[in-house]
């Protein structure tokens, strides 16, 4: 049963960066595909960037070259790394994982999410 915390919001001025945590309980196994999405205010929630178990990396057109998914050396760490911040990317940030075997629009598990504030 695998359970997700994220951690590392907080408020930043514009241009700036931040990095975002999410630590896995019960994650023993490679086959999972780890994804992170946001959700703004008043919006649906969209997919922000995935990784697959074999490192490729995906990134929705707005965060192209400004954030960066990876994982950390223990399996159970993703971690999103977010430049040149702009103010909408202000949204509550969820990490998320799934086996990589069903598709990318079914999640299975979901964190509690962390607020990030660009001003």
């Amino acid at each position: 049963h695998v359970q997700l915390v994220e951690s590392g919001g907080g408020s930043v001025q514009a241009g700036g960066s931040l990095r975002l945590s999410c630590a896995a309980s019960g994650y023993t196994s490679s086959s999972y595909c780890m994804g992170w999405f946001r959700q703004a205010p008043g919006k649906e929630r969209e997919w922000v960037s995935s990784i697959s178990t074999d490192g490729s990396t995906t990134y929705a057109d707005p965060v192209k070259g400004r954030f960066t998914i990876s994982r950390g050396n223990a399996k159970n760490t993703l971690y999103l790394q977010m430049n040149s911040l702009k103010a909408e990317d202000t949204a509550m940030y969820y990490c998320a994982a799934r086996r990589c075997w069903i598709p990318p629009n079914k999640y299975t598990y979901w964190g509690q999410g962390t607020q990030v504030t660009v001003s």
